[in-house]
């Protein structure tokens, strides 16, 4: 075994000049991380398992990959020496040649005098170095080699200071380089695997068949895991490249439940069987030395009060991994958490820990970065958290039995520290109430019984005999539809009610604004930073423009007054008989112009030059001095929008080539955004941690890191031109001189170098048949294209699957049309987001960041119809989808309602950038006042509207019906003003009555003298009784 050890001297190198940049820099700044040490000793004495991973042997991990006993290493700012045994000094040869020197001094276990000599020499090195030696006091060595230093170092006690420089390690090993970081993923993401691929059944079974199995004997269950090589190879979040033989236990795993609990790391499983209540399961894994922990809690039948406790803890454990990003201080984190469990429910303070985790690493607790109520050391990226939030000895007012009384509540999960937010490596085992949450008593449903309704004989015949179509199929489908926008309507309502739910959790009452740190301020500039750096001509006492330096030099009172150019308005020049005046406008708080204006002083007592006035009789030389403003004042104003645009974007991290193999290729694509120049086809290679693209004609490549991508979607040439993969971006990147968040690497479907007609002229073919083997060649081509591109797009799926990425496909059946941005295109949603590849600029609408859509111009009449999306960073501008055809809108609302978005209607469009100011400036009193809820204006309406409905069933009783009868006979008496037809008519309708053959021969009668002509003349002829 001993000749296989083979210490990585790159690895080595790199990070002791860490180390020793680290300590340098901490003595430059006076921070005193390292006490202010001028050497360094790190003794490791005789090797104890219980103590193998503390910070001495930490140090021989992070260093040299393995612990070395009974070694003393020394450090100075310049130079390493190492004592050791002259065996495992042989291991150590490689290291003599390096960019920091190492000294091996190798002692004979056989010749104690060897020893004496190395120590000795080792004294004389730490006393030259200066007064003060760092070491590690509180860390206990045992064994002969460590009782001998320790007697020669205290005899050195009168000539140098003992410093204590554990949180200088801490911090020189804190931030972790690329292969730490995926040892540290690898183990949390097996960790996850064997809580929710593993526990979570071996639990539910255990409960569901109601054994009697003991905590210890369930961790024994779990701790077999780590052995199990069939059981890793299932899952498919760890990489090809995982070996379980490398797995080692960090802490546990520890099963604890029935009122007992121990929420420390150092917790053990007793033998008292698993309790049907509060369960806490917890394990960490060490994969090659590293640690990563997980933990959660499982409710089983819980009462309210539990869930609404495990709702607070897990905003609170929320919060604490938002907060943990780079530039804050450990205790921000840890107040963030508390904040919550304050202002959420206040008698919860006293149960909730003093810590909300610490570093972890080698270490699987660094208590130098304890993310503590006190602790004010600052978090970077690349470092990693373990993030422990508890409620302990909590008091259940509906126990099942009395071991349900008590119960704790735990979470814990491993985290990285980034620019932006937090990467959680154990996010595969959720923790929502839906992952944690067992019902195993049957809970008998109570149905209610129907009450009908009595309906009157009157009402019954008359609704039998009203019908709402001519045919009795053809209601069918509207009933089917009425259907199906109720079952959506219900379902909205619920989606609203967990939006407005959500937002009144997440911004409770402590939280305040959401801009609250980015308030305006007067900017301040520098032009200057000694007096040597101005220009030579201000002795000349004259108006200076040093384009150089963006600054303008006015003569005031016989000095050179700087001005920087941003703190500039305008200049106006004038001519007033043989002066020229030249007025300087400057900015200054409360002018009260505009926005952009408003920029408060810390100082309100402070006095501003708004205007100063220069005058000349050289006309020309105030001129040039105008210009040389105008253009210096145009210069800065481009410079800044070009600073503001190209903050966002990041430098990736380095890309990792394959260099023992060739690279898997796709040739003759085409990338967007093109390069400048010549438009030609490039390759696109996958490497170990990200994409390639290759162009023919530069040297600048194009390269796309996995730990960037957000989005992989692969689009077939089904009714396009093209066939595409497409990549979008976490942070925008430089393609040439354009930042882009978008890449594309695509093929035109249809291939313009292919004569389709064979050079020939079609004189004696008048058929189809050479179309149709035209169609069928292009068929074929395009399916090659396709199964090509999917395949080279599932293959970066495979490299990048430690990234979790995966390839999205739009559905092109789901699809609608809209203007994003000025053209109308086809916007297909995919599963992860809504886009549209084909025509730049692209858009990609991820699911997952829509708080809420709003559907606007939703009116009768109109033809077209918008789309909002609102996103739950309301500092982010919501993305419209303007002019989508009004025959679409019953597909895009059953699109956003089948991926659980809110969405609301209305018949205007309104004015967003007002309503995020106002949601921002205040989120807590906007969701107390309703949240988004004010969107949906037609909601009220629809209400009404399914009121008058009802009301207007014809359902009437036997009394309201010979009601109704008696008033139409009093409302049909004639008045005396009746015309005389209406008379005449009246007056034919005798109450005697007459049959038939008597109306015939009056009829008769009357056509022969004439009297219809007279009646239709107006004749006054009346019969009277």
């Amino acid at each position: 075994m001993a000749d296989a050890i083979v210490i990585d001297t790159k690895v080595f190198f790199e990070r002791l000049q860490i180390l020793l940049n680290t300590w340098k820099a901490d003595k430059r700044a006076g921070d005193n991380q390292f006490g202010g040490a001028d050497s360094i000793a790190i003794l490791t004495g005789k090797s104890e398992p219980e103590n193998s991973f503390v910070k001495n042997n930490a140090l021989h991990f992070w260093l040299l990959g393995y612990e070395f006993p009974a070694t003393l290493l020394v450090f100075t700012t310049t130079m390493m020496y190492v004592v050791t045994t002259e065996k495992k000094a042989k291991h150590l040869q490689n290291l003599k040649e390096g960019k920091v020197p190492v000294e091996i001094l190798p002692i004979d276990a056989k010749k104690p005098e060897t020893r004496t000599e190395a120590f000795n020499k080792c004294i004389d090195i730490i006393k030259s170095a200066g007064k003060k030696c760092g070491t590690l006091p509180k860390i206990e060595t045992t064994g002969p080699f460590a009782d001998e230093w320790k007697k020669v170092f205290s005899e050195t006690s009168k000539d140098v200071e003992e410093t204590d420089i554990s949180p200088g390690l801490s911090q020189a090993m804190s931030i972790k380089d690329e292969e730490e970081l995926k040892a540290i993923r690898t183990g949390a993401k097996a960790a996850s695997a064997v809580m929710s691929d593993y526990w979570v059944d071996e639990m539910s079974e255990v409960l569901d068949a109601e054994k009697k199995i003991t905590h210890a004997k369930l961790a024994t269950n779990i701790a077999a895991k780590i052995d199990d090589q069939k059981f890793f190879k299932k899952v498919s979040k760890l990489t090809s490249d995982f070996d379980n033989q490398h797995l080692d236990w960090a802490f546990g795993p520890v099963v604890q439940s029935g009122g007992q609990y121990d929420l420390k790391l150092s917790a053990q499983s007793n033998n008292e069987p698993l309790h049907s209540g509060c369960i806490i399961a917890g394990l960490g894994f060490r994969y090659r030395t590293y640690s990563s922990v997980i933990a959660r809690t499982y409710l089983i039948d819980p009462s309210k009060s539990q869930t609404a406790n495990y709702k607070i803890l897990l905003a609170a454990h929320e919060a604490a991994v938002r907060a943990a990003k780079e530039g804050a201080a450990c205790k921000d984190v840890y107040n963030a958490a508390f904040g919550v469990i304050k202002a959420k429910k206040p008698e919860l303070e006293k149960h909730f820990p003093k810590n909300v985790g610490a570093a972890i690493g080698i270490e699987l607790k660094d208590v130098n970065l304890t993310l503590s109520g006190k602790n004010v050391r600052s978090l970077k990226d690349g470092m990693t958290l373990s993030i422990i939030t508890s409620l302990d000895n909590l008091v259940n007012d509906k126990p099942q039995d009395k071991k349900g009384t008590n119960y704790s509540l735990l979470l814990m999960d491993t985290i990285r520290v980034t620019r932006g937010d937090p990467v959680v490596f154990t996010k595969d085992t959720s923790t929502d109430l839906d992952s944690i949450e067992f019902y195993f008593k049957d809970e008998e449903e109570e149905v209610k019984p129907k009450q009908e309704k009595k309906k009157s004989s009157a009402s019954a015949i008359v609704t039998s005999n009203i019908k709402s179509s001519r045919t009795r199929g053809a209601g069918r489908g509207d009933t089917q539809k009425e259907e199906e926008e109720a079952r959506r309507r219900e379902h909205q309502k619920e989606l609203a009610a967990k939006k407005q739910r959500e937002g009144l959790e997440k911004y409770s009452e402590a939280t305040g604004a959401l801009n609250g740190e980015d308030e305006k301020k007067f900017k301040k500039f520098e032009s200057y930073k000694r007096d040597s750096q101005l220009p030579a001509r201000i002795k000349d006492m004259i108006v200076w423009v040093d384009v150089k330096a963006l600054t303008v030099i006015l003569p005031i009172m016989g000095r050179p007054v700087p001005f920087h150019i941003n703190t500039i308005k305008n200049v106006s020049k004038s001519d007033e008989g043989e002066y020229t005046h030249l007025r300087f406008n400057f900015l200054s708080p409360g002018q009260g112009v505009g926005r952009k204006d408003d920029q408060p002083f810390e100082d309100p007592q402070a006095h501003f030059i708004r205007s100063l006035t220069v005058r000349s009789k050289d006309q020309d030389r105030l001129s040039e001095v105008s210009s040389q403003i105008t253009e210096l004042r145009k210069a800065a104003t481009r410079k800044e929008q070009e600073k503001k645009e190209m903050e966002d974007v990041v430098e990736q991290e380095k890309l990792v080539e394959i260099r023992n193999r060739r690279p898997v290729r796709l040739a003759d694509v085409y990338l967007r955004p093109a390069q400048d120049g010549k438009r030609v086809p490039g390759e696109v290679e996958i490497h170990q941690n990200g994409l390639r693209y290759v162009s023919p004609l530069r040297n600048e490549n194009v390269d796309i890191v996995f730990s960037n991508v957000k989005h992989l979607f692969f689009q077939p040439c089904v009714g396009e031109l093209i066939v595409l993969i497409h990549v979008h971006l976490k942070n925008p990147i430089l393609v040439g001189k354009r930042k882009s968040k978008d890449v594309q690497f695509y093929r035109e479907a249809t291939d313009m170098a292919f004569d389709e007609t064979g050079n020939r002229k079609r004189k004696h073919r008048y058929g189809d048949e050479e179309e149709f083997e035209q169609e069928q060649e292009e068929r074929r081509r395009r399916a090659e294209l396709d199964k090509l591109f999917k395949s080279f797009a599932e293959k970066i799926s495979d490299a990048g699957r430690e990234w979790n990425i995966t390839v999205d496909i739009p559905f092109r059946e789901l699809s609608f049309n809209g203007v994003p941005f000025r053209s109308n295109v086809l916007m297909a949603p995919a599963t992860d987001a809504l886009v549209q590849l084909t025509e730049p600029p692209f858009t990609v609408v991820t699911l997952e960041e829509i708080e809420v859509a709003h559907l606007e111009r939703i009116q009768f009449g109109l033809k077209n119809f918008d789309l909002v999306f609102v996103y739950k960073d309301y500092q982010r501008p919501p993305t419209h989808v303007n002019t989508i055809p009004v025959d679409q809108l019953e597909k895009v609302k059953e699109w956003l309602d089948s991926v659980d978005i809110a969405y609301t209607e209305g018949p205007l469009n309104l004015n967003w950038g007002m309503i995020m100011k106002t949601v921002i400036a205040d989120p807590h009193q906007f969701f107390k006042d309703g949240g988004w809820s004010f969107l949906n204006t037609d909601s009220d309406d629809e209400d009404k509207e399914e009121e008058s409905e009802e009301e207007s069933a014809f359902e009437m009783s036997d009394e309201e019906l010979n009601e109704s009868e008696s008033e139409s006979e009093d409302e049909s008496e004639f008045d005396d003003d009746a015309s005389d037809d209406e008379g005449d008519a009246e007056s034919d309708l005798s109450d005697e009555g007459e049959d038939w053959d008597d109306m015939e021969k009056k009829a008769a009668k009357a056509d022969r003298n004439g009297v219809v002509n007279e009646e239709d003349d107006g004749g006054k002829k009346r019969k009277r009784r």
